[in-house]
């Protein structure tokens, strides 16, 4: 599958609350032009079952892809999960989803786990949407 263009990315962003009517009870998600063919997103989706999810991202539509990213979910004030690509090559349990991981608690810096819905080639937020929905 190709990665979405600019048009796509915006209505797939903005649709999400309509999508997770009951589910979703705030997204300030927006995508900021950055350049005519790059982007970033930004923003916060907090959910009915108390979850938050903050989200950053930077795209660029040319090469069809993300550039970097970070995705942190919160329950009220506490961090419970954060996603980034931070590459960690000593981690072989990471492998499979090489660079892609999150990171969950027990001790939420150092336990790192495979992200295997996670990508640069194609829109993160509907398994980010479904992880946080198992969270609450």
């Amino acid at each position: 599958m190709a990665f979405p263009g600019r048009l796509d990315y915006e209505a797939l962003i903005y649709s999400l609350p309509g999508r997770y009517a009951a589910e979703i009870t705030v997204s300030t998600l927006r995508l900021y032009s950055t350049s005519a063919l790059t982007a970033r997103v930004g923003g916060v989706v907090q959910f009915a079952n108390g979850v938050e999810l903050r989200v950053k991202e930077y795209l660029d539509f040319r090469l069809g892809r993300i550039l970097d990213y970070s995705y942190t979910v919160y329950r009220g004030s506490e961090r419970i999960r954060w996603y980034d690509p931070q590459p960690h090559a000593e981690l072989s349990a990471l492998s499979e989803t090489f660079p892609h991981h999150r990171h969950e608690p027990p001790d939420i810096k150092h336990n790192r786990q495979p992200a295997p819905n996670i990508s640069f080639t194609a829109p993160n937020l509907p398994a980010l949407v479904a992880d946080c929905l198992l969270l609450g």
